[in-house]
């Protein structure tokens, strides 16, 4: 794969050329500059190129704008080609001038110069003004309209001939990680890359985009999603927030494992317990990192794990057992371990269950306590189960006589099963098949 790097000052579409490239809506957009923090990437569909939105050059020293400036240089530095993007209604800016000093300078990579926003030609700035970045003839488009792709596609082409990749299987693991403000997950991801990747700062709301990262950790290829920071509505300042939240919120439905981070030094407030439930509720498999363990007082611990513990299990029935582990994104405490127990949920809950054994644990709990009477006075007969689904797992079981089946008997089977076949961590869903027969 080859990397496909968009530079340019603030504001001038970037991120919405980046959703255009990659058919997604991955990188946030809004019409405030400096939206963009991290470094996004994302895959062009039938192209073997990986494209990375950047953040847009900030002449600081220090803070969040030099960091962004940092990653948006490194990025440059690892370029296969570059997208220098202009905005053709403004005209050429100072900054336009030092971005492209500074792409000359870190980069002999191809480079392609698109005038963006360029719609109506009425409207657009003097076009040879351009000419005095350096990179050429410009390429009129419209990120948001998706005009002029055509030349972009044709610029990518000319340098992987008939190249294209294949529809293959996603085998990588989707792991995204979730938590309120300020818990440390951008350290976490970090500690996992072996870089500093993501921007760290003592201060909530520093990531807003959901950013994705293929890396390969502790023997598997995952993909590293890491979001911004969730809080309380009446927390949220602005729309950027709000649209940075729901992002957080879509990573659930595409990641296949949700790390959530809490602060153990702190007490559990009820979001986090509220973003657990939403996970359990969409049946992904998830862990909750006590993260900052380290900094917990040695005798304060056993009794505090037992308490936070108490708070996860006692929120939500839909896993019987939450996983909850220890550890220190800061000094890496912990991690290996935590991949290690996800990726033994992952291939559990990625297994077929032979129906007999299913069905033998079944027949126990049925033994056990017996189902109880239909609203019409029949008894309820549960008669065959087999799985039906992974992640989460599924089971379909046929039953006889009955209208409905109360669902504290579901939980009790579904209590039943997690113990016996060890998914205690792992979501479950009972589905059941009525016969026809009312009778039967």
């Amino acid at each position: 794969m080859k990397n496909l790097v968009i530079v340019g000052r603030p504001n001038t579409g970037k991120s919405t050329l980046f959703n255009g490239l990659t058919n997604t809506r991955d990188a946030l957009v809004h019409d405030r500059p400096g939206v963009t923090r991290d470094t996004v990437s994302g895959n062009i569909p039938n192209r073997p190129w990986v494209v990375f939105d950047t953040a847009g050059l900030e002449n600081t020293k220090s803070g969040i704008g030099h960091a962004s400036t940092n990653m948006a240089i490194r990025a440059i530095e690892n370029a296969d080609a570059v997208l220098f993007v202009v905005d053709g209604k403004i005209g050429l800016t100072p900054m336009d001038l030092e971005w492209a000093k500074l792409v000359h300078k870190k980069s002999k990579a191809p480079a392609l110069l698109l005038i963006n926003k360029s719609e109506s030609n009425k409207r657009l700035a003097d076009l040879h003004e351009f000419y005095k970045l350096g990179f050429g003839e410009p390429v009129l488009i419209s990120a948001e309209h998706k005009r002029g792709f055509d030349n972009i596609y044709e610029f990518i082409d000319k340098m992987t001939g008939n190249e294209t990749t294949t529809n293959e299987p996603d085998t990588q693991i989707k792991i995204a990680v979730l938590g309120q403000p300020n818990v440390g997950k951008s350290t976490f991801v970090n500690h996992v890359l072996g870089e500093n990747r993501q921007i760290v700062k003592d201060e909530p709301g520093i990531t807003r985009d959901t950013v994705k990262i293929p890396t390969r950790f502790y023997g598997r290829d995952i993909v590293l999603m890491d979001t911004a920071g969730l809080r309380r509505k009446s927390g949220v300042k602005d729309d950027v927030e709000t649209l940075s939240a729901l992002k957080s919120l879509d990573a659930i439905d595409k990641a296949n494992i949700i790390i959530l981070i809490v602060d153990a030094t702190k007490n559990i407030e009820n979001q986090a317990l509220s973003i657990a439930a939403r996970v359990a509720d969409a049946g992904k498999i998830l862990c909750v990192a006590l993260n900052k363990w380290d900094l917990v007082d040695p005798i304060e611990r056993d009794e505090k794990l037992l308490k936070l513990k108490h708070q996860f299990t006692n929120s939500f029935h839909q896993i019987i057992k939450p996983l909850i582990l220890a550890i220190s994104a800061q000094t890496g405490t912990g991690i290996q371990n935590l991949f290690k127990r996800l990726y033994e949920q992952w291939d559990i809950s990625n297994a077929d269950t032979p129906t007999s054994l299913l069905n033998r644990v079944i027949e126990k709990l049925v033994t056990d306590r017996q189902p109880p009477m239909s609203r019409l006075k029949r008894p309820m007969k549960i008669k065959f189960a087999h799985q039906t689904g992974h992640h989460p797992i599924k089971i379909s079981i046929n039953v006889g006589g009955a209208s409905d089946i109360p669902e504290s008997y579901t939980r009790y089977l579904r209590r039943g099963i997690a113990n016996a076949l060890h998914w205690e961590h792992l979501p479950i869903v009972i589905e059941y098949n009525k016969s026809e027969n009312p009778f039967d």
